[in-house]
């Protein structure tokens, strides 16, 4: 069983009630090889939601309570980004999943890059939270450009 990022499977999860439908992680669910989840909305955030970034730091920092996530209107999210990493790892470990297919820059799902916190497009260096989370648990992360190494599997 693989980890995914709901919105992948055309789940509507994403902050402006729409999906990022990818064909290769639908069919995986179809196929039962596949558990979508969505951090955000298992943080107790609703959708729609306004859209959020890391602010001075990464997922990394987030964890270790030296940045923020806040929404472009400067509501802070911190605690329900944390919640929905903590609960998704949670699920991940019952289920024993070792890989996860994230949505790229996102600021739970993003691996390597996100985006920098001015709203304004930038991408910096990082992970998002919940992918920071799963990645120090020894998962292993790729993101939808990503996707066909994830198909290389033995």
């Amino acid at each position: 069983m693989i980890l995914v990022s709901a919105c992948l499977c055309g789940i509507n999860t994403r902050y402006n009630g729409g999906n990022n439908l990818c064909e290769k992680v639908l069919s995986l669910m179809k196929e039962g090889k596949a558990l979508p989840l969505c951090p955000e909305q298992l943080g107790g955030l609703e959708t729609p939601r306004n859209p959020c970034e890391i602010c001075s730091g990464t997922g990394e920092d987030v964890i270790n309570e030296k940045a923020d996530v806040v929404s472009y209107d400067g509501e802070n999210f911190t605690s329900e980004f944390l919640k929905g990493a903590y609960e998704t790892l949670k699920v991940a470990k019952a289920c024993n999943i070792k890989e996860a297919v994230l949505k790229s820059k996102s600021p739970s799902c993003g691996f390597g890059k996100i985006y920098d916190g001015s709203f304004s497009g930038n991408i910096i260096e990082g992970s998002g939270v919940t992918a920071e989370l799963l990645s120090k648990n020894h998962i292993k992360i790729y993101g939808e450009d990503d996707l066909n190494k994830a198909f290389e599997r033995k």
